[in-house]
């Protein structure tokens, strides 16, 4: 006997062509993402950046827990006081944290401990993933945090870049300051900060390349259908 609640599954059976049609598009616009660090002061419409976020929320996670928490910013003095922390921790990172070898890894990228973008950006979203749940004022489990986090931060870049915007995934180390900034309760743990909007124009961006297909997959197939 069920002990739990179903409803019929909401899923669309696609041709075979259209499946690799819009596999290939979906494809195409990924590969034109790209990590932005100059953005301009154009407005975005906040609804726009809520439907984003929701669509992050529509990700899988450890027994459906969904142990994440974002943080919408916009209020240039906050985003200033996040960028002087910000800062702060970063100076110390590149002048005396980092090995040489993972300073000399970053040079291509362009990147130091200047973080203008973090004003620039019209809004700031700060992801906390949820170490534990509090119900009734106890303590309760939450399963794969790191795991679920992360696949929401996926969906998260996804959208944004769908909707045609740009972002950069930022992690400042360490980074609870921004839990004291934006007065967060001690089960949320800072995990990425992303800065939203449009690109200035005529950014550019570092001529890097991504690993191709045989460089990620590993086949272990009997046969190739078609």
């Amino acid at each position: 006997m069920q002990r739990f609640n179903v409803i019929p599954l909401d899923f669309q059976n696609l041709p075979e062509e259209e499946q690799l049609l819009r596999a290939k598009e979906f494809l195409d616009l990924c590969r034109r993402r790209r990590s932005v660090r100059e953005f301009s002061d154009t407005a975005v419409s906040r609804e726009l950046i809520e439907t984003i976020i929701a669509t992050a929320g529509t990700a899988p996670s450890g027994a459906n827990k969904q142990p994440w928490k974002f943080v919408l910013v916009d209020d240039p003095k906050l985003k200033r006081e996040i960028r002087i922390a910000a800062e702060k921790e970063e100076k110390e990172s590149y002048e005396h944290r980092m090995p040489q070898d993972w300073l000399d890894d970053l040079e291509p990228l362009g990147t130091d401990w200047h973080k203008e973008f973090l004003e620039a950006a019209p809004y700031l979203i700060v992801v906390f993933r949820e170490k534990y749940r509090l119900e009734d004022g106890k303590q309760k489990k939450n399963y794969y945090v790191d795991e679920s986090v992360g696949i929401a931060c996926g969906f998260l870049l996804a959208a944004i870049h769908n909707a045609g915007l740009a972002s950069l995934t930022h992690t400042p180390s360490p980074m609870n300051f921004l839990r004291d900034i934006l007065q967060r309760p001690a089960n949320e743990v800072p995990y990425l900060l992303i800065p939203v909007g449009y690109p200035k124009q005529g950014t550019l961006v570092p001529d890097i390349q991504r690993k191709t297909l045989d460089e990620i997959l590993i086949r272990k197939i009997l046969n190739t259908p078609g």
